[in-house]
């Protein structure tokens, strides 16, 4: 972040979307989900400081598995309880949620994988017989 952008109170939609690389349309639909609550000035949308925090949480929650749905829990438990202790206990909760089903994908994906190696050595060795008897 550069010293202006440190600086900067307000932000267009255009600046936000540089910063955090992604489309205007992706702005417009979390602020159609009520994740973001930009000012407007005539058709311009002005964004805050704290809408700029919430548009970086909400690509972070993404990275990490977490449903629109889930982040907008997590802003309204934050909004009605600045102490955050609510949303922290919620935000444990579905870290652990997250974490279980990332080991059970795991556990299965080195099932399939067992599977596909078995099934590998099976037509390799199909293979090897047939050249053998032909």
């Amino acid at each position: 972040m550069n010293t202006n952008q440190a600086l900067q109170t307000t932000y267009s939609i255009s600046d936000l979307s540089k910063e955090f690389d992604i489309t205007t349309r992706s702005i417009r639909f979390y602020e159609d989900q009520g994740l973001l609550k930009p000012k407007r000035r005539g058709q311009t949308r002005i964004y805050s400081l704290k809408d700029r925090v919430r548009l970086k949480l909400i690509l972070r929650g993404k990275r990490l598995g977490f449903s629109l749905a889930e982040t907008r829990r997590l802003f309204e438990l934050y909004d009605a309880d600045k102490s955050s202790t609510t949303q922290l206990n919620t935000m444990l909760e579905l870290i652990e949620e997250k974490k279980t089903a990332l080991q059970q994908q795991m556990d299965d994906i080195k099932v399939v994988l067992m599977e596909l190696n078995s099934a590998e050595q099976q037509c390799l060795g199909a293979l090897e017989d047939s050249r053998v008897k032909g």
